[in-house]
């Protein structure tokens, strides 16, 4: 395994297809998925020369957490499709890595036992359910559990359709719940026209999300609230102005609206319209560190990767996340040490420009 499609790969030989269906597949005809990978290579990098580039220095912060690199785990959900010891597998990886992890609200494990696996900074991903007293209820969990922020996810008021799922009869198999679904933790079967999940969905998210409920969850949790899921300037500026601590440029990983811009594209306008204000992350087609440096380049405080950390569960456990975020270090350090940067502070716009050719798939 030498990269991160190495573990790709393997990871679906070992996934049964309707689960890595799931885990790999976007919406409707997958435009979106694609384009975020190919945006990356319509970056290219104008890199210095002639810098003592002898040592490196990949630590950040975000909100004020030291992380040994720029590379957060991204919110990923039923992770124990992937491996039987999911999310707490991972966390204890991430916290190996020194970075930081993003439980999902729809995780496999309980928020409570996430972070009793590995101690430490963490963040909770929350979908608004349409029952508040039940969303409160998750968040003071996340509170008295330790975890440190809140990431709202607000691009999913109804799930997309993803064809791939629906195709496969996709549902969760019986031996695993969404444990932080208090009551409503058994996904149903799937119909001849929707998913388990899809089902699951309609029956507990909430399509009312307005920026007030940034505000509302700032207020009962205390801690910084990071909005996820935003691709316009003009939303991260209404998010800010309602509390909003971080912005998350994202577009679900291709898994929501179809066609819909790349996240690596839309970052620029966020990053202006925040104009400081909140610090700027990104996700979505991350695979080299090459990404991760030409987001850095482009404004992002770090970026967040989902698929890969769940390759890298399915092949190995917590040592295949570990080697996945391993690998990333390794090529963000490479990467950094070509381009003329010694810091990630040094990873600054001059450094990339962007066009509509291409130089390549990413896979050699």
């Amino acid at each position: 395994m030498i990269n991160l499609f190495d573990y790709e790969r393997e990871a679906e030989r070992r996934i049964p297809p309707a689960h890595w269906g799931y885990i790999a597949g976007g919406a409707n005809d997958e435009v979106t998925l694609g384009a975020n990978r190919d945006a990356f290579d319509r970056i290219l990098i104008r890199y210095r020369t002639m810098v003592d580039v002898s040592t490196r220095d990949l630590r950040t912060t975000v909100l004020g957490v030291p992380v040994s690199m720029p590379v957060l785990v991204a919110p990923t959900a039923m992770q124990k499709l992937a491996h039987n010891e999911g999310e707490c597998a991972t966390a204890r990886a991430a916290r190996a890595a020194g970075t930081l992890m993003v439980t999902s609200t729809t995780a496999t494990t309980g928020l409570h036992e996430v972070i009793s696996a590995s101690p430490g900074p963490m963040w909770f991903q929350l979908y608004l359910y349409q029952d508040r007293g039940k969303t409160r209820a998750m968040v003071e969990e996340a509170v008295q559990s330790g975890y440190s922020g809140v990431v709202i996810t607000v691009d999913a008021p109804m799930l997309g359709r993803r064809e791939r799922d629906i195709r496969l009869g996709f549902t969760l198999p019986k031996h695993l719940t969404i444990a932080n679904a208090k009551g409503m933790e058994v996904v149903p079967e799937a119909s001849d026209d929707a998913s388990g999940l899809m089902l699951h969905f309609r029956s507990l998210h909430d399509p009312a999300l307005t920026p007030k409920d940034i505000e509302w969850v700032r207020e009962i949790s205390g801690l910084p609230v990071i909005v996820k899921g935003i691709v316009r300037g003009d939303d991260a500026a209404r998010a800010v102005e309602h509390g909003a601590s971080g912005i998350v440029v994202s577009n679900h990983g291709g898994r929501q609206l179809d066609t819909s811009i790349p996240s690596i594209m839309a970052l620029p306008e966020v990053v202006d319209a925040v104009a400081g204000r909140a610090e700027v992350l990104v996700d979505g087609g991350i695979r080299r560190g090459t990404d991760v440096i030409k987001a850095l380049a482009l404004g992002a405080r770090a970026v967040l990767v989902g698929r890969p950390v769940l390759w890298g569960l399915a092949v190995d456990g917590e040592a295949g996340v570990r080697s996945v975020l391993e690998l990333l270090r390794q090529e963000v350090d490479l990467a950094m040490a070509l381009a003329g940067a010694r810091s990630v502070s040094e990873l600054t716009s001059d450094l990339v420009v962007t066009g509509d050719w291409g130089i390549g798939n990413g896979e050699a």
